[in-house]
């Protein structure tokens, strides 16, 4: 296609005029034209990919009115301040705004000014709401962190299902489901539960390979975390714990030792977290301590670490939270502290928890996938993104890969656990095959005549422990799988018949050596095609940003990206038309920013030249 011809296609105008950009991500044109031909789409796009301009171009090009379902009142409000600042006309309907407000923003949208409305799927999906809207120009429906729909999945929110129901009151228009996180099998069950099975479902990959992955065994977790923090002093980074007192423990030991540092929990007063969320938004090198409440709605991109203190529910979980590292494509960090007293923490959680025996299952079956990854021996991204269902090559950019602990071979032993699966059915969990290799007796190994076995106490010489963790190492390596949607048996793979047969060895870590966390990170890519003096005025368009931000109570990003900022730092642009070619600049932006940045650009010259002129 021609320059012209692209030109003159509606979305690539969107595209450029509204948001600035010269061309889409991998993965973003195919979803938009399947919407704008009008199908349902399943979208799994990893964080960062730009999931929001799939459902935002196809709502500027179809005209009329497209609905958006967010989770979370700050994910809409951000959301709805960048379209704004892009000239685009949307509207949130949500608690935090005034009766008032939100009759307005109803107005707008009743009357056809509105091109975005956002809703939670609470507010949605009311018989009132959803008979007022059928009277509207309804052209398109988005509904963002889709995963929550499932059941199947980690983060199931009960009002997210009744969104199942939108397809019976808006027959004809197309609905856009997007997550980040979605494995295989809930992803199934959201496209069974939400389209009936007719959409078109994009996976376009899981993988972030700008973010390290290390797991370092806990010892001292106030003073690892501190360490590891303390080495990347300067940069923004998101301190996970469990607890809140743990978080407000982090934020103290961190500020005491001089690290810009806030916490947030849901036990902490509204205005408060509100107010610590916003300076983390708006500054740099402020380091977040908090719970899991710290959750979707953080688009900072330039949050360069995110620390574990504790370990995480699930992989899903784990991926989403590191997920808020490197947005900006630039190199990150996703670190994390495992201690077997974490594991004891999160089963309890899950026996705890208000659910169904099912559902408690799973949650047993997901966490244990985690412990996998954090004893793995071999590639954590290769782990991960198998998990996700995903193959990939040893990545070269996590502990495993580049510094290795001892491995041992542990190929007899693994043939032992994978006969005695087999001898047992291949339906049992972890504990009865350690049970059969032990030589337990009790009631159920008896009942079952598994004392019989040719293998039953043949595994006497190795620890209980040991060969739970034979077994989820071999879970991790792939050699055995876990039934989530059964009762948790585990079964023997392809890999794992093949080492039978022979083919192949198993290799065991048999203890994780500590490894270094402190090491400095390198500069963000990006930032290193400037020269000193362009590195210079980019600080100084930040500055120009933050303020714009703090006067407009913003996030930064929502004013310009780092990545804009770069850009027009090594473009120093002079006039409105030089100023349009920077990235994510589109015509509002262009109109409302373009003279105070250029007027810094120009004084930072002046001053640069000033000096040299005094120099000679």
């Amino acid at each position: 296609m021609s320059l012209a011809a692209a030109v003159l296609e509606p979305k690539r105008q969107v595209l450029k005029d509204v948001f600035g950009y010269d061309g889409f991500r991998p993965g973003q044109e195919r979803v938009i034209d399947a919407l704008l031909k009008g199908r349902n789409v399943l979208a799994v796009m990893p964080t960062g990919s730009g999931k929001s301009l799939c459902f935002q171009v196809p709502a500027l090009v179809m005209g009329g009115l497209t609905v958006v379902v967010s989770p979370l009142v700050a994910l809409m409000q951000d959301q709805v301040q960048a379209l704004k600042f892009a000239g685009v006309a949307a509207d949130a309907i949500n608690s935090s705004l005034s009766r008032e407000d939100n009759i307005e923003a109803w107005r707008r949208a009743a009357s056809g000014e509105t091109r975005l409305l956002y809703m939670a799927p609470e507010r949605l999906m009311t018989e009132r709401m959803l008979a007022a809207l059928a009277k509207l120009d309804v052209r398109l429906i988005a509904i963002d962190e889709a995963h929550c729909i499932s059941q199947w999945g980690p983060a199931f929110r009960p009002e997210y299902q009744a969104l199942t129901q939108l397809g019976d009151t808006f027959p004809d228009v197309p609905i856009a489901a997007l997550t980040a996180t979605a494995d295989e099998l809930t992803r199934a069950d959201i496209a069974r539960q939400l389209f009936g099975g007719n959409a078109e479902t994009f996976v376009l990959g899981f993988d972030r390979p700008n973010i390290s992955l290390t797991v370092e065994p806990k010892r001292e977790w106030k003073r690892q975390m501190l360490s590891y923090v303390e080495a990347r002093r300067g940069q923004s980074g998101i301190v996970y714990c469990l607890s809140r007192k743990r978080t407000e423990e982090a934020a103290a030991l961190l500020t005491e030792n001089g690290i810009k540092s806030l916490a947030y929990h849901a036990g902490m007063d509204k205005d408060t977290r509100e107010a610590n969320q916003n300076a983390f938004m708006t500054e740099s090198g402020l380091v977040m301590a908090a719970t899991i409440a710290f959750g979707m709605g953080i688009d900072k991109p330039d949050v360069r670490f995110v620390v574990h203190a504790d370990l995480p529910g699930s992989v899903e979980a784990y991926y989403q939270e590191f997920g808020r590292a490197g947005r900006d494509g630039a190199k990150a960090e996703a670190h994390m502290l495992f201690g077997l007293s974490d594991i004891r923490m999160r089963r309890m959680f899950i026996e705890q928890e208000d659910a169904g025996e099912g559902r408690k299952r799973r949650e047993h079956q997901r966490l244990g996938a985690l412990v996998g990854y954090c004893e793995a021996s071999t590639c954590r991204r290769q782990i991960l993104l198998g998990y996700f269902g995903e193959k990939a090559a040893p990545c070269g950019n996590c502990d495993a890969c580049l510094a290795p602990g001892e491995l041992v071979d542990a190929t007899a032993d693994a043939k032992q656990i994978i006969d005695t699966i087999r001898a047992t059915g291949s339906r049992f969990g972890a504990v009865h095959i350690v049970d059969v290799l032990m030589g337990a007796s009790n009631e159920r190994v008896l009942r079952l005549g598994h004392d019989k076995l040719a293998l039953y106490g043949a595994g006497k010489a190795r620890k209980r422990e040991e060969w739970q963790q034979l077994i989820r190492q071999m879970v991790a390596a792939n050699f055995v799988t876990l039934d989530i949607a059964g009762y948790g048996g585990l079964q023997v793979s392809d890999q794992g018949r093949a080492l039978l047969r022979g083919e192949g060895t198993f290799q065991h870590r048999s203890t994780v050596h500590p490894r270094r966390s402190e090491r400095k990170t390198k500069a963000a890519a990006a930032a290193t095609v400037l020269t000193d003096a362009e590195t210079t005025l980019l600080d100084a368009l930040k500055q120009v940003r933050l303020r714009l931000a703090k006067a407009r109570r913003v996030a930064a990003y929502v004013i310009f990206s780092d990545r804009s900022l770069i850009d027009m730092a090594a473009r120093k642009p002079q006039t409105p038309d030089e100023f349009a070619e920077v990235h994510g600049v589109g015509a509002a932006k262009l109109r409302e920013f373009a003279g105070m940045f250029m007027a810094a650009i120009r004084r930072h010259q002046a001053e640069t030249s000033a000096t040299m002129s005094g120099d000679s």
